[in-house]
């Protein structure tokens, strides 16, 4: 019996040659081959999904070591909005971006993170409110776009701790412990999914 087997570009074809005659048959029945004996061919479809998937993957990759840069050196901060008392503007699940109030002045419009103060200087929470009026030495007005009235406080410039430059919605939704687990199960099947393919080929 002899086994012939004949590979190029557009894929393999083997043949059993025995004293019944030829028979096309999948020479990996009959022998284990090294890989490099098929020249492997992806579609036009594959490699336009592969480069997409790599350029995809170093953008995620570079913005997310330019936010973390940032965000060390204290340039950029973020957090995370568990309240309603900004929407429609901010809703809560979404992250808010803050620079130090030395790079971005607060302004009458601009929304600002400060921090909350009891009557006796005590600090409580965090605030993301809209300044309406006031200045840095007698302190800002501000209010929660859908609160009814504006905050007892008035924060000076040593209680801002950023003025909100940008928000991202619902990504702080993702930062849930179970959402994060579910999302580490589903990118490990995936891969296992991946795996079991390319093993296939």
């Amino acid at each position: 019996m002899t086994l012939i087997t004949l590979s190029n570009r557009s894929g393999e074809k083997s043949l059993l040659i025995s004293k019944r005659g030829m028979l096309e048959v999948n020479p990996d029945l009959y022998v284990l081959a090294p890989k490099e004996r098929v020249v492997q061919t992806q579609s036009r479809i594959k490699r336009f999904f592969r480069v997409i998937g790599l350029v995809l993957a170093w953008l995620l990759t570079a913005v997310l070591l330019t936010f973390v840069t940032l965000d060390l050196t204290g340039v950029v901060q973020a957090r995370i909005v568990v309240t309603g008392s900004m929407a429609p503007a901010i809703n809560p699940g979404d992250v808010v971006l803050t620079m130090s109030p030395d790079n971005v002045m607060p302004v009458k419009g601009r929304i600002v993170t400060y921090q909350g103060r009891r009557l006796d200087g005590t600090p409580v929470a965090l605030f993301s409110h809209r300044v309406i009026s006031g200045n840095a030495q007698d302190g800002f007005v501000v209010k929660g776009d859908a609160n009814p009235s504006a905050d007892t406080q008035k924060p000076t410039i040593k209680d801002i701790l950023g003025v909100v430059v940008l928000t991202i919605p619902w990504v702080g939704h993702l930062l849930d412990p179970k959402i994060l687990v579910l999302a580490l199960l589903g990118l490990f099947g995936l891969w296992l999914i991946w795996d079991a393919f390319r093993e296939e080929e």
